[in-house]
């Protein structure tokens, strides 16, 4: 068995040898430890979240967009809402069906029956009857390109209170800066940040953070960023937290157009401009 400070005392065995966390006969590898310690670093970040909501209300809503083989719900499930008999409910959203499959059976194995997975795009997800009219916390970790995006309109239509986000694979904001280089150099030394390809690649996944922040704080959220330590598997480390409150809106809505105009990202206004 695996030492005693690796695994929390609720936390299910079953499910960790699942999530190929444990090896089947309930060890750990060096692998497998560092999995587990993403994990537990993780919750760190979200557990604060779920209990700031119980305060107002016991019954969370929770969604997990580009949920992959829900990896995410089924820890924060099985650390913060099994045993609980409060209503709360997870939704996974993901598009390949056999994951969709493979999480419903496993839930059921499991018995967490707050759980429940839909075969949906996120963009999809936004009109879908199958999810309530509010969300409290909606979640995107390593959600591709403008799936990030599409998860904020999610959170933004559905009111959410909290959002997490760990943007991945950014490439629309670095395509336009590449399309209109040219016409924005002559105008500015400080397109030399972004004037050689991997710069225009870099630059373009940061600005696209920046402006999602904007965004958020357009809309009355308080927005924090900070960096998933941990999460060594992947290039893209940050992680973005945003709470509701309704915080005055017009400075950072002049800021996110000025950061457009200034970039030549005009002809993505609409994206960062969604109405809630």
């Amino acid at each position: 068995m695996p030492e005693k400070h690796d695994i929390k005392p609720e936390q299910s065995i079953e499910l960790l040898k699942e999530l190929h966390i444990l090896t089947r006969d309930g060890k750990l590898n060096q692998d497998s430890r560092r999995k587990l310690k993403q994990v537990n670093h993780l919750y760190q970040f979200i557990e604060p979240l779920l209990k700031q909501v119980q305060l107002d209300h016991p019954a969370i809503t929770l969604v997990d967009h580009g949920a992959g083989k829900s990896y995410l719900g089924f820890i924060l499930y099985d650390l913060f809402f099994k045993g609980q008999e409060s209503g709360s409910r997870i939704f996974g959203i993901e598009t390949r069906d056999e994951l969709v499959e493979k999480s419903r059976a496993l839930a059921q194995r499991l018995n967490f029956p707050g759980m429940s997975f839909l075969n949906l795009s996120v963009a999809e997800s936004i009109t879908s009857p199958a999810l309530p009219a509010t969300i409290d916390v909606v979640t995107a970790l390593h959600a591709c390109n403008t799936a990030s995006d599409d998860a904020i309109h999610f959170a933004l239509k559905k009111q959410a209170r909290f959002i997490v986000l760990v943007p991945c694979c950014q490439a629309e904001v670095a395509a336009v800066l590449r399309k209109n280089k040219g016409k924005v150099l002559a105008g500015s030394s400080l397109t030399e940040i972004w004037r050689h390809p991997l710069h225009t690649r870099e630059f373009g996944s940061h600005v696209t953070n920046v402006l999602r922040c904007l965004q958020l704080e357009a809309h009355g959220y308080q927005v924090n960023v900070t960096e998933l330590v941990g999460w060594e598997h992947s290039m893209k480390n940050e992680l973005i937290i945003a709470e509701s409150k309704d915080l005055p809106r017009r400075r950072p809505t002049e800021r996110l157009h000025e950061v457009l105009h200034s970039l030549g990202l005009e002809e993505l206004s609409t994206r960062f401009f969604t109405s809630p």
